[in-house]
């Protein structure tokens, strides 16, 4: 079977972390696009594409932000399916029209989330999952038509609207890439709240949270599915 060709679309500013833990979690052949370097396909001819995490935020008034909403907009509208993961997530949520605002807060280290109903991503996954967070700004409403599968005490972790699937967590994440990440707030986050996110990254809380990553086989299962019934259609 052809592994699905999916655009890889790296809104991250930290190319090298994200580049490994989406090549490892996700069996498909990814054409990756750095997204704040305005690199962007130039068509929709892919199975399917994910938008990873970022330190931007989907309203900063930036020109590759702006060229990375258009395409996935008409990639959307082209049927493409889609991932979105943080970042990833508020921009599929502002494309499809959702609201995106921040919270004043961080979410951030291992945490709780439960899934709201049954869904193809999340199959096989715990309703109560261990999953690792980092963000300041959140969904606040969801796009029209769109199913939220996942929630905790901050809001909406996961939703989904025709062939496109959003997560507000960092289910891609290795240990390393939690502790950098984690370290790496020390200008928006008190020493000691930092201390302690840093004692929750443990064997036990990352191997919980590995159950979460079914999503990424699941993701590229659906692709395939997509892939074969348009496939059938069109014989």
């Amino acid at each position: 079977m052809t592994a699905p060709r999916i655009a890889l679309l790296n809104a991250s500013h930290e190319v090298t972390h994200t580049r490994r833990n989406f090549r490892r979690e996700l069996d498909a052949a990814l054409v990756e696009f750095h997204c704040p370097s305005r690199q962007l396909p130039s068509d929709f001819r892919y199975d399917g594409f994910v938008v990873t995490g970022s330190r931007a935020s989907v309203y900063w008034d930036r020109e590759w932000i702006g060229d990375l909403k258009r395409w996935v907009g008409e990639a959307v509208r082209a049927g493409l399916p889609g991932l979105g993961v943080c970042f990833g997530h508020q921009l599929l949520a502002d494309v499809l029209g959702g609201q995106v605002d921040g919270m004043g807060e961080y979410e951030i280290g291992y945490r709780t989330v439960e899934q709201d109903g049954e869904n193809d991503l999340l199959s096989g996954v715990d309703e109560t999952m261990t999953v690792f967070t980092t963000h300041s700004d959140r969904v606040v409403e969801k796009p029209p038509g769109a199913t939220v599968f996942a929630r905790n005490d901050y809001g909406i972790h996961g939703f989904r609207k025709g062939h496109v699937f959003a997560v507000q967590f960092h289910p891609e994440y290795d240990m390393q890439t939690a502790r950098s990440v984690t370290e790496g707030k020390d200008d928006q986050l008190s020493p000691e709240r930092i201390d302690r996110v840093l004692d929750g990254i443990t064997d036990e809380n990352y191997q919980a949270a590995c159950e979460a990553k079914q999503l990424f086989d699941n993701f590229t299962t659906y692709v395939t599915d997509v892939m074969d019934t348009r496939t059938s259609l069109n014989e």
